[in-house]
């Protein structure tokens, strides 16, 4: 078992489980404002989802001042994430918390792949 660190400015606390780490994301910071798009969405892995998988990569880079490293630690993020997540666990913790799993504006399941 590996530990999830989350790395949201400041904060550092460290899970058990990556679905406790998003959990935390979602109800324990406040939500991101995309800059390209001014949608708002949780910090942390479902803000960097949203922003590489909504907006193009030269989008990306302009509005957030990113270079390719940047873009790359982020999609490692995204994988890493996306390979030990498991959606059901996660929409569990959040239903606990009295939390929906997160969506875009446009209602879609920021979980789905």
């Amino acid at each position: 078992m590996s530990a999830w660190e989350c790395g949201i400015v400041d904060c550092g606390i460290v899970f058990d489980t990556v679905e406790a780490l998003l959990a935390h994301q979602v109800t324990d910071h406040a939500s991101h404002e995309c800059e390209i798009c001014g949608d708002h969405v949780p910090e942390g892995y479902f803000a960097i989802k949203h922003g590489l998988h909504e907006h193009t990569r030269a989008e990306y880079v302009r509005f957030y001042d990113a270079d390719a490293a940047a873009v790359r630690r982020r999609e490692h993020v995204l994988d890493a994430v996306t390979t030990a997540v498991d959606p059901a666990a996660l929409d569990d913790q959040l239903d606990d918390a009295d939390r929906a799993p997160p969506t875009d504006d446009g209602g879609t399941n920021l979980l789905s792949p």
